[in-house]
């Protein structure tokens, strides 16, 4: 059963590893003190209510605190199948010391799982969510991971050269789940999406298909990439696609 959370009774605080049933190798001292310091640069919102709830992937149980009162914070069905793709297919992505960008991280699921298998990750998402997204990666990274996953704010086709230069932000993996559905913002999505990927980098997005915007999404992904879909699942809607950036 789900235990429920109030952000007034219990703020961003974090268990040891053996309250929260994490284990892990031991990491510098300095480090852990710079993480758990970063987590006061995030101030959560405050929902009425959060709900946890557990997955299980590389092997960990992760818990991930939800509210449903944010689409940012909760863990959508393409968040899930592409945890088990990655999960299935660690060895042939080459996942260990990866450089791994995830894009609408929202509760931070996919990134807390890439970081477990191995990758160097950035999770990003819009400021409102970058509370309860920091608390869910610390909760279940630290000292369980070889690299601390980042948490940075990305609002879409926004200051994207300032904040991401390309002569230092390089990305072997781009991924993205559910991050399309009916809003107004598709365009700086594709849009980012491009300007993430440079020559070797791989985007990987997976959603479920609910809408005619979701294939006009495609359509236009399509036309920035060579697409291949890896995965379908009938039974949730969701489509996994590989995209390469097409070079002129």
């Amino acid at each position: 059963m789900d235990q429920r959370l109030h952000t007034a009774q219990q703020p961003l605080l974090l268990g040891t590893p053996q309250e929260d049933g994490f284990a892990g190798p031991s990491v510098e001292f300095d480090r852990i003190e710079s993480s758990l310091h970063s987590i006061q640069k995030f101030v959560p919102t405050d929902y009425a209510s959060y709900t946890q709830e557990h997955y299980q992937f590389a092997g960990k149980k992760i818990i991930i605190q939800e509210s449903i009162e944010n689409y940012g914070t909760v863990v959508w069905p393409g968040a899930t199948a592409l945890c088990q793709y990655l999960e299935d297919h660690t060895e042939e992505l080459n996942l260990q010391d990866a450089k791994i960008l995830e894009i609408g991280a929202g509760a931070g699921l996919v990134s807390i799982v890439s970081s477990l298998l191995g990758a160097q990750v950035t999770a990003t998402d819009l400021p409102d969510v970058l509370g309860n997204l920091q608390y869910n990666i610390l909760k279940n990274t630290l000292e369980c991971t070889a690299h601390l996953p980042e948490v940075k704010e990305l609002v879409w086709g926004e200051d994207l050269d300032q904040r991401f230069p390309k002569s230092t932000c390089f990305y072997d993996y781009v991924l993205a789940s559910d991050v399309v559905y009916h809003h107004y913002f598709l365009d700086k999505l594709l849009a980012t999406m491009v300007y993430l990927s440079q020559p070797g980098t791989v985007v990987l997005w997976a959603n479920k298909f609910r809408f005619s915007t979701d294939y006009e999404f495609l359509g236009k992904f399509k036309q920035a990439f060579d697409t291949t879909l890896l995965a379908e699942h009938s039974e949730s809607s969701v489509k996994l696609f590989k995209g390469i950036l097409k070079w002129e």
